[in-house]
């Protein structure tokens, strides 16, 4: 391998749908990678993202980080929810499907395939259903989420959105109505066993880094430790932070927040006992 800095590449997602990734190759002698996945109305370019990507850089890691395929941003525009239908047909399954071929790419392109998996959120649950990818070495959480079907409407809800085959949820940084289409239910009945976070999280055998703010009000730190129960995992709770440890989008500074610069250091340190530079 050579050092590489590319930004904004392609990698053909879930249901051949192309989508966006950074790459950042420094430590040439090596096949190791960090991936970082991003969480539910996020993007690979939100808030700090991109000074994570730098700070993991600037201290020897290979590192990537992409968009998943639905995630409502375009190839022309990584920072706008500009795409609405394909949010609108996005689904945990497809997540889980663009998590695997960014993967199989990084490998197949540029021969990584030692990857120290980090996600937010929802990104969090995704990487922990990812974990039994034959490439995956490690997996660190960041306020991730414990269950995908508890995030499914219920009863009178479920039922509206059958009948209605749409229901929105709005942004609340851009105030858009977002979409979802009814197939996301469906297809998430179809891979159910599959998507089921918890039992994927009882045969864990890979390092597992779980890290969540105390004062997250998006997603409680309960979840986080239901992850801790299932698993061997090492468990760090960020007293006072909130579910972006105090990030926002967009970030100006050119620093992270207290909280954020915790978790990366935490993160960095357990990764780099399983990388071995």
């Amino acid at each position: 391998m050579k050092k590489t800095n590319l930004r904004n590449q392609i990698y053909v997602g879930a249901s051949q749908k192309k989508s966006t990734y950074d790459l950042e190759i420094t430590a040439v002698e090596n096949k190791k990678c960090v991936v970082f996945m991003h969480g539910y109305m996020g993007f690979k370019d939100w808030g700090c993202w991109n000074l994570v990507h730098q700070k993991f850089v600037d201290n020897g890691f290979n590192f990537a980080k992409f968009n998943v395929s639905h995630n409502g941003t375009s190839l022309d525009n990584q920072t706008e929810f500009v795409d609405l239908d394909s949010f609108g047909k996005n689904s945990y399954w497809r997540e889980l499907k663009d998590l695997n071929l960014f993967l199989e790419h990084l490998e197949f392109n540029y021969g990584l395939n030692e990857v120290h998996l980090i996600g937010h959120s929802r990104g969090g649950g995704m990487v922990l259903l990812g974990s039994k990818h034959k490439n995956v070495k490690s997996v660190t959480t960041w306020a991730a989420i414990s269950s995908l079907e508890k995030r499914m409407p219920t009863d009178e809800k479920l039922k509206a959105w059958n009948s209605d085959g749409v229901y929105y949820v709005q942004n609340g940084r851009t105030n858009q109505q977002m979409p979802h289409y009814f197939s996301q239910y469906e297809d998430y009945l179809k891979h159910r066993d599959e998507l089921d976070i918890e039992s994927r999280c009882k045969h864990i055998e890979k390092p597992l880094c779980i890290i969540h703010g105390t004062a997250d009000l998006s997603v409680g730190i309960s979840e986080s430790e239901v992850i801790k129960e299932l698993t061997n995992a090492e468990f760090h709770a960020i007293s006072g932070a909130n579910h972006t440890f105090d990030s926002k989008h967009p970030w100006e500074n050119l620093t992270l927040p207290n909280h954020l610069e915790e978790v990366y250091f935490i993160t960095k340190n357990f990764i780099s006992t399983h990388y071995q530079k």
